[in-house]
């Protein structure tokens, strides 16, 4: 009886391990944060110095967007989280960027964001780090010719 015992514990918890490792192994994968990179970039127009970060969602209705304007001592970095959204920087020109790209705008350059579509909104995540809290933070500029 004790042989047939024993072995009915072996066939158990032969049968139990495997079952075990799987739950272990999906609870693993479950477990912690994900940390993806997007953008690792030196700081544009700031003199490499950081007072402040802002961010931000920027949610754009069918047909509107921004005026020209300047981030005074602040670099502006655009991450597109849905519809297409079409930006326009000095001296860099008009680009569509869809979702999952990145803008990066350096701090004192006139640039607008829009939305052209006439059904779909756009939503964005906004990243502004600025050099000096006590500027500003948006100024409307006339566009240069």
């Amino acid at each position: 009886m004790l042989l047939v015992r024993r072995s009915f514990l072996q066939v158990f918890a032969a049968a139990l391990v495997p079952s075990a490792l799987r739950a272990t192994g999906a609870q693993a994968q479950q477990a912690g944060p994900k940390l993806t990179q997007i953008l690792r970039a030196d700081l544009a127009g700031q003199d490499q110095k950081v007072e402040e970060t802002l961010v931000n969602i920027l949610d754009l209705a069918p047909e509107t967007g921004t005026p020209w304007h300047i981030h005074p001592g602040a670099q502006e970095v655009i991450y597109v989280l849905a519809g297409d959204v079409t930006v326009d920087v000095e001296g860099q020109g008009v680009r569509l960027f869809k979702p999952g790209d990145i803008v990066l705008i350096p701090a004192e350059v006139p640039h607008l964001a829009r939305n052209e579509s006439t059904s779909t909104a756009v939503k964005t995540l906004v990243t502004y780090s600025r050099s000096d809290k006590a500027k500003p933070f948006l100024v409307q500029v006339k566009r240069s010719t």
